[in-house]
């Protein structure tokens, strides 16, 4: 993947989504539970389309989510990371696993080394969790991170009427939890 960037954590590694993740992302889109909140379950014609559109933001954006992959087996865990289509309420850090992978702490895992990725490589200001506030899951997960409950926002076609809060944090609270230092006064 010359000039595409691939992060590694201890047990994962994110890189650009190729045409190989195919089967891991329709598998997890055909999950109903999985998809219930976000954006329902997928054909697996769909599926090739939206992994086709996260590859796609990688050149017309120069970031999108990442695939997410178990180093110890080379299984696709997930889609992961930046996410800023046009109309979304802010830059975005996202997550979806496929249910195989639940519970393990891969999400918080891969998701601490895309909040960094967005703040030390891409430079953003601040980010944001689009969250559905039924979704008890993804809600402690942004709260882990470090996020809090920014209140409702609202996502653009075909999502307008889904309900989601925006949680998130600036990149200045994200770097002094990493590193536990206190704020200047």
């Amino acid at each position: 993947m010359n000039g595409y960037p691939v992060l590694f954590t201890e047990r994962l590694a994110l890189r650009v989504p190729e045409a190989g993740d195919l089967d891991g992302f329709a598998a997890m889109a055909a999950d109903e539970e999985t998809m219930r909140f976000i954006g329902g379950r997928a054909s697996r014609p769909e599926s090739w389309r939206s992994l086709c559109s996260l590859r796609g933001a990688w050149d017309i954006r120069g970031f999108s989510m990442f695939s997410v992959i178990e180093r110890a087996t080379g299984k696709w865990v997930g889609r992961l990371g930046p996410w800023e289509p046009e109309g979304w309420p802010g830059k975005e850090v996202g997550w979806g696993l496929h249910p195989e992978f639940a519970g393990k702490g891969y999400a918080y895992e891969a998701t601490v080394a895309a909040m960094d990725y967005v703040f030390d490589v891409l430079g953003w200001d601040d980010v944001i969790h689009t969250i559905d506030p039924e979704n008890a899951r993804s809600i402690a997960l942004a709260r882990r991170l470090g996020s809090t409950n920014l209140g409702p926002t609202r996502l653009p076609e075909p999502f307008q009427d889904q309900r989601v809060d925006a949680w998130g944090q600036t990149a200045e609270q994200w770097r002094e939890r990493r590193t536990g230092k206190e704020q200047p006064t």
